[in-house]
């Protein structure tokens, strides 16, 4: 991801194609003599990511950090827009949103803009490249003018309320997520190594394929990821149902039932900085949980707010000049202590989410940030909830594959698909203890928010006039 000084995040697009190729590529070679079934896909949401009649970029692609158009979400909160937005996509606007964004670029970049044909998130990106057809599902059209309200397409009144109907010529057809699959091209196969004609589905957007993964399929299953962005959501009947107007909201294409979710924009890349901060890079993941571990819970009263997005915050709150810090240290916290302040901030980000949308329930989590044990074992503590972690990783995987072998006609619902691919659990219960302890640190946490909230404005005018262009 390239950053840059206005809060930019982009991603080269055919450097993300040749990725997903490469790795293609190694798979076939080695199944070899084995069938390949099916492609299952999924990929993070949000953003414009744009291409041409030819099918070639554009331009980068502007991700769901991409903090760019944040005096215009501003403009959206003050003129009513966002109001809109929230009642028919059932979204919160922030400044990674297609519409949000599709603005700001059409106002700097007019020329660029008016070469797209299409907008095309992640995965529908690469099965363009896969197969040549330009679709997407219903969880992806719900991030632009989706009305989920009766998820019967594309609202054409909301574009126009927000301005742009000019740009409602770059979304997609919409498809099932579990629809009829598309042969693989003959260009793909050439470059992939996989047979040509090797069905390829359609897919979902990666928070909500996780459900599948998870084996969350009826209404009132809920689940947890922690992964590059935090992921807290619940299924519900319809949007009528939601609990909470900070919250998002995905048609998933089975009738009216949508997934409430709320989406912190960053999860382990916490982790990932202050591993690199404290020169411990060299240090194993366990290594740095058992140093975190030397720390009691409460870190000594440091509290860390995780919020290190470019482009602010989205939940528990909105707020797009949000940014991370620490706060309660003094001459005698320790490395420990700062440590396990990170670990503590990005549960209690989790924490905020799961009492905002009222998940009562054992927490299903998954996601690379899940195989903490410590991040398992705060959460269960802090909620007073057993948290419940599959023994196979990458659930978001498994969820694709199950949407896959339906595309591909392996199986006749995704009910069965999901069973077939089921694996054990491990628990993790709540300590009675702790759950007191972490009861007033969480209490201090939202306090000190709160408290500094005032001066993010500041401060992010502060990082403008002194930031560097960067890489991550």
């Amino acid at each position: 991801v390239q950053y840059g000084d206005n809060g930019e995040a982009e991603q080269d697009m055919n450097q993300i194609w040749e990725a997903v190729a490469t790795c293609l590529r190694e798979v076939a070679s080695e199944v070899r003599d084995s069938k390949i079934v099916g492609i299952g896909l999924t990929g993070q949401g949000d953003g414009a990511w744009l291409i041409d009649e030819a099918g070639e970029p554009v331009r980068p692609a502007a991700n769901w950090l991409d903090g760019r158009a944040a005096e215009r979400v501003k403009q959206w909160d003050e003129d009513g827009r966002a109001a809109k937005v929230l009642e028919v996509t059932g979204t919160t606007t922030f400044g990674g949103l297609f519409p949000v964004l599709i603005e700001e670029l059409a106002a700097t970049q007019p020329d660029v803009v008016a070469r797209a044909t299409t907008h095309l998130n992640c995965k529908d990106w690469i099965r363009f490249k896969l197969t040549g057809e330009r679709l997407t599902d219903y969880t992806e059209a719900s991030r632009s003018f989706l009305d989920v309200r009766t998820t019967d397409g594309f609202s054409a009144e909301l574009a126009k309320d927000l301005g742009l109907e000019e740009y409602a010529r770059l979304l997609p057809e919409i498809h099932r997520a579990d629809g009829k699959a598309v042969p693989l091209s003959e260009e793909a196969a050439r470059e992939t190594g996989i047979p040509a004609g090797t069905p390829v589905g359609v897919g979902m957007i990666d928070v909500a394929v996780t459900g599948m993964g998870l084996g969350a399929l009826e209404n009132g299953d809920s689940w947890l990821i922690l992964g590059t962005t935090a992921f807290v959501g619940t299924l519900l009947p319809s949007v009528s149902e939601r609990r909470s107007d900070l919250s998002m909201v995905l048609a998933t294409g089975n009738g009216k039932q949508v997934l409430e979710f709320m989406a912190p924009m960053t999860g382990t890349p916490n982790l990932d900085w202050i591993r690199k901060v404290l020169g411990l890079e060299e240090n194993s993941w366990t290594e740095l949980e058992k140093l975190a571990r030397m720390s009691k819970p409460g870190a000594s009263g440091v509290v860390y707010l995780p919020y290190a997005s470019p482009g602010g915050e989205r939940a528990p709150f909105l707020d797009t000049n949000a940014s991370a810090s620490w706060a309660g240290m003094s001459l005698t916290s320790s490395t420990e202590d700062i440590l396990r302040s990170v670990y503590e901030g990005v549960a209690f980000s989790l924490v905020e989410c799961i009492n905002t949308l009222q998940i009562h329930s054992d927490l299903v989590v998954s996601g690379g940030g899940f195989r903490s044990d410590l991040i398992c074992e705060i959460l269960a503590d802090a909620t007073g909830q057993t948290v419940v972690r599959q023994d196979a990783p990458e659930a978001g995987a498994r969820g694709a594959a199950v949407l896959a072998l339906v595309s591909a006609g392996r199986f006749d619902t995704v009910e069965e698909a999901s069973e077939a691919l089921r694996t054990s659990l491990e628990t993790f219960e709540p300590d009675p203890a702790k759950y007191e302890a972490y009861k007033k640190s969480h209490e201090v946490f939202v306090k000190t928010r709160q408290a500094l909230q005032p001066v993010w404005p500041e401060m992010r005018e502060l990082r403008r006039n002194n930031g560097e262009r960067s890489e991550a």
